[in-house]
Formats: C-alpha cells, sequence, structure tokens
C-alpha cells in the first residue's frame, strides 16, 4: 500500500515528464513514490548514491516510465543530460546537516551551491516549465518571530544555511534574468519513512526510533526545550506536487514554509516515542549542538494560498507510520 493514494494533484500528468533529483534519497524517493502511484509519463532519477540508497527506488527503476540516471549534480554536463526533454524538475539532491556543514563548508557549498546552480542553469536551457528545489528553515537564522513568516528572516548560523539562502536568491534571480518559474520549498524537520537512522549526521527522529526500539538511551543535545514544527514527508511530497503544477499566476518566484504549523519540544518527541515503543530508558543530555536554532514554528499560510498545501498528516500520525516502517525495516 503506498502512502501517496490521495491526489495532490488535479491535471493529467500521464503525458508530462518529471526530473528528482536526489531521488534515491529520503525525500526525493517519496516524491518519486508519488509520481509512479500516479502514472507520470516518465519518472527521471538523478543520483550519485553518495546519501541515497539504491534500495529506496529498487521497486521502481525497471519500470517502463522510470529512467534512474547515477549522475552528479556538481558535473555540468551531468545535469545537461538529465534535464534534457523534462517539463519539470524537482531539485532535492544535496549534502544536508547542520553540524556537516560547519566541519567541511567546501564540501557542502560544492554540492549545494555549485550543484544548485548546475541544475537549474540546465533547467532553464532545457526549457523547462518550473523548477522546484528544497530550501531550509535554517534561513531563518537566529529570528526571534515567531511563527515564521518568509518575509522575515535572521542572521544565517550555518554554513549550511548559507548554501540555502543562497539558493533562493540564485532562484529569485533566473526568473528575473531568464523568466524561469521557481517554487523553493522551506522545509521544517521533515520525517518519515526511508529516512537513515545510520551515520554521523542522522536526524532526530531516526535516531530516536533506532535506539528505542533497542531500549537504548539516545542522546539529546542541550536541554531538550528546543522546539520543532516536525514535518512528516507526505506533507513534503505534497508541496512539491503543488510547487510544480500549481496554475496560480503568482505562485512563481517565491520560497514557502513547508511544515504543519505545530511545533513539540524534543523533550515531548523523547516522551511520544517512549510511549509508541514502549521503551523504559531515559534519554542522555549532553552540550547543545553548534548551529541550531532553539524554536522553530512555520505560518503556512502562503503556500496554502499560492499552492493550496493543506498537509494531511498530523506529527503523532507521522510518528505512527514512521515507526511502524522502522520496525519493519530495522526491529
Amino acid at each position: 500500500m503506498s502512502l501517496y493514494e490521495q491526489n495532490f494533484h488535479q491535471t493529467d500528468i500521464s503525458n508530462d515528464s518529471f526530473l528528482v533529483t536526489g531521488g534515491a534519497g529520503f525525500i526525493g524517493s517519496n516524491i518519486v513514490e508519488y509520481l509512479v502511484h500516479h502514472g507520470a509519463g516518465e519518472v527521471r532519477i538523478m543520483d550519485n548514491l553518495c546519501e541515497g540508497k539504491f534500495e529506496n527506488i529498487a521497486n521502481f527503476v525497471d519500470l517502463p516510465n522510470v529512467r534512474f540516471m547515477e549522475l552528479d549534480i556538481t558535473n555540468e554536463s551531468d545535469c545537461k543530460a538529465a534535464c534534457e526533454n523534462i517539463d519539470y524538475v524537482t531539485h532535492q539532491a544535496a549534502l544536508g546537516s547542520v553540524p556537516r556543514s560547519i566541519e567541511v563548508p567546501l564540501v557542502t557549498h560544492a554540492a549545494n551551491v555549485t550543484g544548485f546552480l548546475n541544475v537549474i542553469t540546465a533547467a532553464k536551457d532545457a526549457g523547462a516549465k518550473r523548477f522546484v528545489y528544497a530550501s531550509s528553515s535554517s534561513v531563518y537564522g537566529d529570528s526571534p518571530v515567531m511563527p515564521k513568516v518568509e518575509s522575515q528572516i535572521g542572521s544565517l548560523l550555518s554554513p549550511y544555511a548559507a548554501t540555502k539562502y543562497t539558493n533562493e536568491i540564485y532562484a529569485s534571480v533566473f526568473g528575473q534574468c531568464y523568466g524561469l518559474e521557481t517554487v523553493g520549498l522551506r522545509y521544517f524537520n521533515v520525517f518519515g519513512p526511508r529516512q537513515k537512522p545510520d551515520g554521523p549526521y542522522a536526524a532526530v527522529i531516526p535516531l530516536f526510533m533506532d535506539a528505542l526500539l533497542k531500549n537504548q538511551a539516545p542522546f539529546i543535545n542541550g536541554d531538550g526545550e528546543q522546539s520543532r514544527d516536525f514535518t512528516f514527508v507526505a506533507n513534503a511530497v505534497q508541496a512539491n506536487i503543488r510547487g510544480m503544477l500549481t496554475t496560480h499566476s503568482e505562485a512563481s518566484s517565491k520560497a514557502y514554509n513547508v511544515a504543519f504549523g505545530e511545533r513539540a519540544t524534543v523533550n515531548q518527541l523523547f516522551q511520544t516515542l517512549k510511549r509508541l515503543t514502549g521503551a523504559t530508558t531515559d534519554p542522555e543530555y549532553r552540550e547543545p549542538r553548534a548551529g541550531d536554532v532553539q524554536h522553530s514554528l512555520a505560518d503556512i499560510s502562503r503556500a496554502k494560498e499560492f499552492l493550496d498545501y493543506q498537509p494531511t498528516t498530523s506529527f503523532e500520525d507521522g510518528l505512527d507510520v514512521t515507526l511502524a516502517w522502522f520496525k519493519k525495516r530495522y526491529g
């Protein structure tokens, strides 16, 4: 059973071609699943398998309308090949993680800025109808405004945030200079099936789930009272589909918050998962993490107005679905 029985679009996509960069990754593979499930004409997956996993797309790659291209966004000719004769691009390929960007800023810049510029240029040259891309709530930096509204950002707190804001600037410029229609999506702590629990830069929810299913104590950075607008991946997929296919005349050249519009503290997250897993352990607290914001909550009214974005899965419902997947996959 697919997560994506519900339709997030109204138009016929059976004759349209879609490129998903980072399509073997967490969010990208979920977008691929939606497009395949709803009969897209062509679904092209571009991924260098550095962060993505082939197993995420293994069920799709032999389908007649799916094409996997093991290519790298930092290679200009690779991007041109991937974008040839494409209608819509959703650009998910990037190196995530604030801590990683602080440790290796040049590597993060190469993927997230040079790679972005390669893909958006190739999309423009190919005559793509619209270019949707993953931005991040990290662009709000130290802004104290709550909830976060797209027009008010603070000082950036990490190289990762700088790369994502640079993407937004480039997208705006490409709209002005070349008429390319772009839609930026500021993700707020997306979680769900296919998110990796392993590696030094794993996100908090898969880390917690993996630990608690083993009845092990996870680490909490700081006092755990930092809050996040945790967003189930199906809501992010909806934003991508609506972003690519919206007919709203003023939707382009904007960045949008993609979230549920509610927040929970990390301590609340832990207690919820402890109850759901039946674990008996308590967390271990350690020093706060450099570059992290303290609180994050999204105003999603702009996305509702211009993209008709209506998040359908709540935080707790999303945890139930994700935990079931983790039990099956890692339990």
